[in-house]
């Protein structure tokens, strides 16, 4: 099963947890993690200039339509902009999205919404730990 890792990669702290989480879910029987950070190499990118948009928005829409499950880190004071596209282009294709908020603050349009509620709507799930997200990944790729 094909798992497109989804969430910001602006930060030092952004890049090793995503990396972090490609690495967890990569340890799971059946899961392969596809993770926009591993897609473009640096250099390739500066090396594009104008065009290093474009490569990156086509990379990462192929990659998305390769896969089986969308797994979108929801953390922060508002979701990132390009997870929300993420998400919404998975809903889109009928391509299941999981979500992954640790934030323990709310961010969403009600007392009880977890993030914007377009967003939340769209996942089929939101897990708040990395643990049962892992132990709920484990058992969609052994088909349970």
């Amino acid at each position: 099963m094909r798992v497109y890792l989804a969430g910001p990669l602006f930060t030092l702290a952004e890049r090793r947890f995503m990396a972090h989480l490609r690495d967890l879910a990569g340890e799971l029987p059946g899961v392969e993690p596809v993770w926009p950070g591993d897609l473009f190499p640096a250099g390739e990118l500066a090396s594009l200039g104008e065009a290093a948009k474009d490569h990156i928005f086509r990379g990462c829409v192929e990659a998305l339509e390769g896969c089986d499950l969308v797994l979108a880190v929801l953390d922060g004071p508002a979701v990132d902009d390009g997870t929300a596209w993420e998400v919404g282009y998975a809903y889109a294709r009928g391509l299941p999205a999981w979500g992954l908020r640790t934030d323990f603050r709310n961010a969403g349009d009600t007392g009880q919404s977890l993030v914007n509620c377009m967003i939340e709507c769209a996942c089929q799930a939101i897990y708040r730990d990395v643990g049962a997200l892992l132990s709920a990944l484990a058992s969609r790729a052994a088909g349970k």
